[in-house]
């Protein structure tokens, strides 16, 4: 057998040839396995791109956002600073509520970190002030967790009814399907049994709102039995004794003096009403309900958005005869999954087809085609089950680096398969031929350790994407595995199955023609024509590879940057901040009539509205804040959804006092996992004193809104809420013997209201609360005329103990690493997103004077586009010494090293001219591409320079332009099939950049097929030349990389 079967490679190739029948038959076992597996398999979008973080949520009754911040938020930033793992922390205190969201590094254990922050919230209980509810961590779910938006609207049912069927029909049945982790309603109104208290008569009475809280919670309150035991049963003890409905809670007994009784009827009204509302929902410009459904972390979205939908159906007749209608149909991200994975695998396949039209054309025999298409197909399935067990999901990411993987795949299997196919035509030629089999061997074993070494090179060349960090690392982590994955897969496949298809298909053929295909014989007779003339210019050669290089790094720093292109889901949502302290009717309004002109839109299809935020949600949007969901037309290409796009902007720039920002759901989750804000520009004015950093960013918003580009300028919690302020008069107060605290709760009993019990309405559970009348409560005057009791019986007005004026205060107060914050966001329109934020910085560094303790900071997917830049290249720094020794290894030569890396400038240049034709923007999968065309080029080098080398030290060639030609001409048709099936694979992803599914990977199909154009040019017509005047391939070196490495194998031995 020689030195060369020295070796597991060896060893496993030879297994193949022998054993090819179990070889087959567990080739097409994986086939099967995997083609039943992919029913079962876990299908997004994209990866789970979200670091694992933690969601406080903390309602702080009647506290204004200043006493939130102090009294709740800071104390438990406190409490969980400090935890190990913690990449960030940011928090929103508003009116009542306290949210903290705890961002974990990379690697950490969701669930552990949730216990973690779990002990150090116990340890708070009893630190917080009284009234303020326990701190809970909201439901654990995914970055994409959104699965469906469910729409209910009725012509029969008011808003109490149809919220009440949310919240304990729909809401409780959605819960209940397996991948449900939480279902937030906006709209109606939640129903509550109130208590309006009407001033006048408490006067006239002479009742305190104590007395009317202790009979109210009386009514409603519920107490249990027990049992009864007898000599053989136990009997439980039931009472009822509970008011249930309005009328009864009204009979109510407050006092009884002289046989004549007040009852709460005399002083209040009590009606079933809504509870002081925080959202609202419209559908299709109607009032209606919204149910956002989303999933468990983890969960597979099509699976959850299939037994969602089951459910739903299951409850459509029963509501139907509600007179509800039910809309499941608003928001469906599942739809996406679908446009976008059959989109790519699309592309896979169209790809897949043309590279057996171009193996067929070259190699001119079905048998051989057959054994390098079935390198495709086989080596994908396994790099797909492998990301199975790795716990991935099928997304356009993953299939994106199956897809990019195609021209390795192939190369793998052409390589070896063309080296068969050649030595057995020269094999056929002698008087007397070798045994078929072993030249079958020695053809595959001959190229063998060439093709593993460029595949090592390849996947040195692929560590830098995945050592990525950040929302960068997460999405194209999973491409750059694929693409490993399967890469490594087809270097297996070519190790076995290809020499086993070989042995049997090619092998005892008495007809097999001896000549090589037409198409082989033409291309190689005209190459080596053409190559025999270059080789007499050399220095002209080397001088157009410089001009060009040149050119491409003169061309590169002009390029713009943006983190990722613009993402075509189908599906836009339009945020709308009006001025603080709008109202929710005037939210209503203002939604109304924009839904009204965005249904005029060609293109659009349904549009929702939610206004303020959800019970149990996560949001701290208030009255003022919107979002409209606009689902565009199924099947609307790249080009209409971008036409849609472009007109809803123009729409909104004729709704002047309101501030608007257009959004895929995607884009808006990707960018406020980055920073917290869902804008792609995010400059965070940080300091201690709100009002100055109040200032500074409202110069900061002026500055930025005259950078080119800027659109959609927002504060994200601006100033300016109006407010009542009740200052309490300590002098006052002890005149007339009240506590402040008494004051205080009384204020917040009248506005806010007080829960003081439950009704019971078959499963539905209602609160009972007390509060002021309604027509009062609306009467800014009526705040200072409120009645207070006396110690000694008398009633005074507030305004007596209390100074009360209008003011203007915040809606919400921010953190950012537990230190204050006031975020200015901002879009960009017309211009690449790292040229516009330069530009800010320089103007704002320039215009804006920061006052003492102030400072400013960028954040936003610019930032995370430059700190991935940064990480690629010192991780391809590290690559590259890798790389480059590896290539010491191979060569053996310093010259030949030369040779081999000579080709990356010249792959470089082809990339920078695609992405110059094609908008000059390089994103994050355009930088990606680069490092692919690296590896590919590469791989194309080392296997040109080895032929060279097997030339000289193993078949004993003197080194001189006959070998120089001979060996360009052995190699053109393995690199002219490598390069065509790369680039044909990946040319349906070039062509349908910018279709969903495809944005991504388009851009980096470009960058591949444009360095593959330069660096094949390179490979066959300047490297031959380079090679004969600067390479040193000399028998007496080193005989060749094989036999070196036999040598090794046989001194270990």
């Amino acid at each position: 057998m020689g030195p060369l079967l020295s070796g597991p490679q060896a060893a496993l190739v030879a297994f193949a040839v022998r054993f090819r029948g179990v070889v087959l038959a567990l080739a097409l076992a994986i086939l099967g396995f995997g083609a039943l597996s992919l029913g079962d398999a876990k299908y997004d979008v994209f990866p789970e791109f979200a670091p694992p973080s933690v969601v406080i949520q903390t309602e702080a009754p009647g506290l204004n956002p200043e006493q939130v911040e102090v009294l709740v938020t800071q104390p438990i930033e406190v409490s969980v600073n400090g935890l190990p793992g913690i990449e960030a922390l940011r928090s929103s205190s508003i009116q009542g509520l306290s949210v903290i969201t705890v961002t974990f590094g990379r690697g950490s254990d969701i669930y552990r970190v949730r216990q973690l922050v779990s002990e150090r919230l116990a340890a708070l209980a009893g630190r917080l002030p009284q009234g303020v509810m326990p701190p809970a961590m909201t439901a654990l779910t995914s970055s994409t967790s959104t699965v469906l938006l469910v729409g209910l609207t009725s012509e029969r049912r008011n808003g109490l009814d149809l919220r009440t069927i949310a919240d304990w029909t729909v809401r409780l049945r959605l819960l209940a399907v397996p991948g449900i982790a939480q279902v937030s309603v906006y709209g109606g109104g939640v129903r509550a049994l109130q208590v309006q208290v009407r001033p006048n008569d408490l006067i006239r009475f002479r009742i305190g709102i104590n007395d009317v809280l202790a009979a109210a919670r009386k009514a409603t309150g519920v107490r249990g039995a027990g049992f009864v035991d007898t000599a053989n049963q136990r009997i439980a003890l039931q009472t009822e004794g509970q008011s249930l409905t309005p009328e009864e809670v009204a009979r109510t007994v407050l006092v009884n003096e002289g046989g004549a009784s007040v009852v709460l009827g005399d002083v209040a009204n009590v009606v079933a009403a809504p509870e002081p509302p925080i959202s609202a929902a419209l559908i299709d410009g109607k009032p209606g309900v919204l149910l956002m459904v989303g999933a468990q972390y983890g969960a597979n979205t099509r699976e959850v958005t299939a037994r969602v939908e089951a459910a739903l159906d299951d409850l459509a007749p029963a509501l139907a005869r509600e007179g509800v209608e039910l809309r499941p149909d608003l928001f469906r991200p599942a739809n996406f999954i679908a446009v976008a994975n059959a989109n790519v695998l699309q592309a896979l396949a169209i790809g897949g087809l043309l590279v057996i039209v171009v193996l067929f054309v070259f190699l001119y025999d079905w048998r051989t085609s057959v054994i390098s298409g079935l390198a495709i197909p086989l080596s994908l399935m396994v790099a797909v089950l492998a990301l199975g067990a790795l716990g991935e999901s099928l997304n356009t990411m993953t299939l994106g680096g199956l897809a990019i993987a195609i021209g390795e795949v192939v190369d793998d299997a052409v390589i070896g398969v063309e080296n068969v196919v050649r030595r057995l035509r020269e094999n056929r030629r002698l008087g007397v031929p070798r045994p078929e089999g072993r030249v079958v061997l020695d053809a595959i074993l001959e190229v063998r350790t060439a093709v593993a070494y460029a595949t090592f090179a390849v996947l040195l060349v692929f560590l830098p994407v995945l050592a990525l960090s950040g929302v960068a690392g997460r999405l194209f982590g999973p491409l750059s595995l694929a693409y490993i994955l399967a890469v490594v897969a087809s270097l297996g496949v070519a190790l076995t199955v290809t020499p086993a298809l070989a042995t049997l298909l090619l092998t005892g053929r008495r007809d097999a023609d001896t000549r090589d295909p037409p198409a082989m014989r033409w291309s190689r007779a005209a190459y080596a024509a053409l190559l025999a003339r270059i080789n007499r210019h050399p220095r002209l050669v080397v001088a157009t590879g410089l001009v060009l290089t040149l050119l491409g790094a003169g061309i590169a720093p002009f390029f713009g940057g943006t983190f990722l292109p613009d993402l075509k889901e189908g599906h836009l949502i339009l945020h709308m901040a009006a001025a603080p302290g709008t109202s929710l009717q005037e939210s209503q309004r203002l939604g109304v009539q924009i839904t009204g002109e965005l249904r005029a839109i060609p293109g659009i299809r349904a549009v929702a509205s939610q206004i303020g935020r959800a019970e149990a949600g996560q949001d701290t949007a208030g009255t003022h804040y919107s979002e409209i969901h606009i689902d565009l037309d199924a099947g609307l290409d790249g080009a209409g959804q971008k036409g849609v796009e472009t007109r809803i902007r123009a729409l909104m720039a004729g709704f002047p006092g309101a501030a608007f920002s257009l959004k895929t759901f995607l884009t808006e989750r990707i960018e406020e996992t980055v920073s917290g804000f869902t804008a792609p520009v995010v400059v965070n004015v940080i300091g201690n004193d709100l009002d100055r950093i109040e200032a500074a960013a409202r110069e900061v918003a002026r500055e930025l809104a005259e950078v080119r580009g800027a659109s959609d300028i927002q504060q994200a919690s601006p100033a300016g809420l109006p407010q009542i302020n009740v200052s309490l008069r300590p002098n006052d107060l002890r005149h007339w013997g009240l506590d402040a605290i008494e004051v205080l709760e009384a204020v917040r009993t009248a506005y806010q209201g007080d829960i003081v019990g439950q009704s019971y309405e078959g499963n539905a559970v209602f609160n009972v609360i007390v509060i002021l009348d309604a027509g009062v409560r609306a009467r800014l005057t009526a705040v200072g005329d409120m009645p207070l009791r006396t110690p000694g019986g008398s009633y005074i007005r507030l305004s007596q103990v209390a100074d009360i004026y209008e003011t203007s205060g915040r809606y919400q107060v921010q953190h950012q690493g537990a230190q204050r914050v006031q975020a200015v966001t901002a879009n960009v329109v017309g211009r690449d997103i790292a040229s516009f934020v330069a530009a800010a910085q320089r103007k704002i560094a320039r215009e804006v004077r920061l006052p003492q303790g102030v400072y400013v900071s960028f954040t936003g997917s610019a930032e995370a586009q430059a700190r991935a830049r940064r990480d690629l290249l010192t991780y391809s720094g590290l690559a590259g010494l890798g790389i480059v020794l590896l290539l010491a290894v191979i060569t053996g030569s310093l010259r030949n090293l030369v040779l081999v890396l000579v080709n990356l400038p010249f792959a470089f240049v082809g990339g920078v001219f695609a992405v110059a034709l094609t908008g000059s923007v390089l994103s994050l999968g355009s930088i990606v591409g680069f490092v692919t065309l690296f590896g590919i080029s590469l791989r194309n080098t080392i296997m040109m320079v080895s032929h060279y080398e097997h030339l000289v030290c193993i078949e004993g060639r003197s080194w001189d332009g006959a070998t120089a030609i001979e060996g360009a001409a052995d190699r053109l048709v393995p690199i002219l099939m490598t390069s065509l099936v790369t680039g044909l694979g990946l040319l349906p992803l070039a062509l349908g950049a910018g279709e969903p599914g495809r944005e991504i990977e388009g851009p980096m199909a470009i960058v591949i097929l444009g360095g593959l154009v330069t660096s094949t040019l390179l490979n066959l017509l300047i490297l031959p030349t380079l090679a004969l005047r600067y390479g040193r391939f000399q028998a007496d070196e080193g005989r060749g990389l094989g036999e070196k490495l036999g040598e090794g194998a046989r001194a270990a031995e």
